[in-house]
């Protein structure tokens, strides 16, 4: 038999478990369904080189914050961001 990874989302952090699909309940069929449907949304709208860069996480919250990580950079990045975005009108 087929085993999947079931995951919720405790404290922010994705929590993985092995769970067949016969075992599933309703509340799991439809949090498989709703990140299935978000990751399929995200992989449609991206390019080759994006998509690359996101293809090894598992859900769709891990691509929304990997991709938040890649076009806004981390907080020192923003703050340089936000510095040279202050000189250029002074």
């Amino acid at each position: 038999m087929k085993q999947n990874l079931a995951f919720a989302i405790s404290g922010g952090e994705p929590q993985f478990w092995e769970k067949s699909r016969h075992e599933y309940t309703n509340e799991d069929k439809k949090k498989a369904n709703l990140d299935n449907v978000a990751r399929d949304i995200l992989y449609k709208t991206l390019d080759k080189n994006m998509f690359n860069k996101i293809k090894t996480c598992a859900t769709a919250k891990e691509i929304w914050e990997k991709l938040t990580q890649i076009c806004e950079g981390n907080d020192e990045t923003k703050e340089n961001k936000l510095t040279v975005a202050q000189q250029k009108y002074e």
